[in-house]
């Protein structure tokens, strides 16, 4: 049934040959989107609002100090500072409504993810769960899940809005002073480099941290319940128990650790790169306003901008791997939501209308599969069923079968008997 790949296969796989991030996957994710247009277009009106009221504030101390302070003109004075205390109010205002909004989002595609996994996995056949350690599809079902909601309310969203700031932010510094913009956007392309070496490393470290945060969670699950606990005390291997869960929590520290590094790492370097852009700009623009060539508005004003811009541009440089790494969480959801069912409802099934109770089994076989197999290959027994046993009346029904054999072999063959409602009936064999 599942010869040649199926789940038990995939769920073996070495983690780091499953498929990578790909467009099909992106079209997927933004399919559970799809229901929120409205919410999605309110979002990015939002977005563009808060980045024109943003591009104010510059042009307000431009003003400020090449004319309201050398005129001594007190009405424009208190226009600036009233607009400068305002725009403030607006922003943080429409941020609240934005995230508002995009929780909303968020929570909404998650609830469908969510809902369709657990759904998903209610469909599964006993042999899967018998395969497959709970604690991993419990870390799925919260760890992935919520990793992907910070993929929609966060990643996604940071995108779109400093994509907005950055061509709204060049604009206008373009209109300003374009000999100055060149000049300051002459450090960008240094942005890339930190971006594409130490963002590579920061995503194979999200997945190994997800990776060893699944096995943690899975032998919790196995150890602290009721009898997985009887059975480390049964045989005495508390000491041994409390070890190795310290040798899987060890492994999750150390990959924070090293994931909080690589990103600090990251971020220091970007902000050297920036820093050194910003004082390219003093310094030029310094001169030349030394000579007359701008006011001391103008430098003020652009630099403001610079700095405005070099935060989104830092993170657009690093916004490929940041993408690629949110999307490891819906990955790794899809991975169990793709699983194939292994006992599936025909399309023309007949719905089961008059129950009456009784069971009947018309000239049964059953027989367990390869990847089950191997692992009872190892253990004599009878596989045949010998006898029916009814407790109403004592006797039993035999079947055909006479020598024990491997657990390859068929566990029913041929077997007939009805079960009457109230009758308490066992398979021996």
């Amino acid at each position: 049934m599942f010869h040649g790949g199926g789940w038990f296969s995939f769920l073996m796989v070495d983690p780091n040959n499953r498929p990578k991030i790909s467009l099909k996957l992106v079209g997927r994710v933004l399919a559970y989107a799809r229901p929120y247009r409205s919410k999605i277009l309110t979002v990015l009106g939002i977005i563009l609002i808060a980045t024109l009221l943003g591009l104010i504030s510059p042009a307000l101390f431009r003003q400020l100090i090449d004319v309201a302070l050398p005129q001594r003109d007190t009405n424009r004075l208190n226009l600036i500072a009233v607009g400068i205390v305002i725009i403030p109010i607006l922003t943080g205002g429409l941020a609240v409504l934005q995230r508002r909004l995009t929780a909303a989002i968020g929570e909404g595609v998650i609830y469908e993810l969510r809902v369709a996994l657990y759904t998903h996995l209610q469909k599964m056949s006993l042999r899967f769960f018998t395969h497959v350690k709970p604690g991993e599809l419990i870390s799925r079902l919260n760890n992935d899940v919520v990793g992907a909601q910070s993929a929609i309310n966060n990643t996604i969203v940071s995108i779109i809005t400093n994509v907005i700031t950055v061509i709204g932010t060049l604009a206008a510094m373009l209109s300003m002073e374009w000999r100055l913009t060149l000049l300051g956007l002459i450090v960008v392309p240094l942005f890339v480099l930190p971006a594409w070496i130490i963002g590579r490393k920061l995503r194979v470290l999200i997945r190994q941290q997800n990776e060893v945060n699944a096995q943690m969670n899975a032998m919790i699950n196995e150890t602290l319940n009721i009898s997985g606990a009887l059975l480390v005390k049964l045989f005495g291997r508390i000491p041994e128990e409390v070890d190795r869960f310290g040798d899987r929590a060890g492994k999750v520290r150390d990959l924070g650790i090293r994931r909080a590094v690589t990103g600090s790492l990251m971020f220091v370097s970007l902000g050297l790169i920036s820093t050194v852009g910003v004082g390219i700009a003093y310094w030029v623009g310094g001169h030349l306003a030394i000579e007359g060539v701008f006011t001391v508005g103008l430098i003020v004003a652009f630099v403001l901008y610079l700095t405005q811009i070099y935060g989104p541009l830092q993170a657009l440089a690093n916004a490929p791997v940041e993408f690629a790494s949110s999307l490891v969480s819906f990955e790794r959801v899809f991975e169990i939501v793709d699983l194939p069912i292994e006992i599936a409802e025909k399309p023309d099934a007949l719905d089961l209308k008059e129950v009456k109770g009784a069971v009947a089994f018309d000239h049964v076989t059953f027989y367990y599969d390869d990847p089950v197999a191997a692992k009872l290959s190892a253990v004599r027994r009878y596989p045949e069923v010998r006898a029916v046993f009814s407790l109403d009346d004592g006797g039993g029904k035999s079947a055909e079968g006479a020598a024990p054999s491997q657990a390859r072999a068929k566990a029913l063959e041929d077997v007939s008997f009805e079960i009457q409602p109230g009758q308490l009936v066992a398979l021996v064999g």
